[in-house]
């Protein structure tokens, strides 16, 4: 129980830093909840719901992996090197195709 209870703590902790922290982070949040409550008005089914709500979340997630990426390499060093900007430019990659992945769901969703 007590493995449990502290990663609750570290999550938490990284949600925190996540949110004060990172622009990114905060405007997909606001983004998340602005959208996912809308979810709830919607006509679409108990699926559909899930799904859209689903393909929001998923933006946070890979944003929370894109920022611990971020963080890493800025530890690692601050010198401009290619690998450096490789991985940052994967991890910026990876979350437009998560906000890309939101706006196709809901589309077929809700005009499918």
């Amino acid at each position: 129980m007590q493995r449990l209870w502290n990663a609750l703590h570290y999550s938490l902790a990284g949600l925190h830093a996540a949110f004060t922290c990172e622009d990114a982070f905060r405007q997909e949040a606001l983004l998340a909840a602005l959208l996912i409550p809308a979810s709830f008005f919607l006509p679409v089914n108990g699926v559909g719901r899930a799904l859209m709500i689903a393909s929001v979340l998923l933006v946070l997630i890979v944003e929370l992996l894109n920022s611990a990426i971020e963080a890493v390499v800025d530890r690692i060093s601050l010198d401009r090197h290619p690998l450096s900007k490789r991985a940052k430019d994967i991890g910026s990659a990876a979350v437009f195709l998560s906000l890309a992945n939101v706006l196709i769901t809901w589309i077929c969703i809700l005009f499918g």
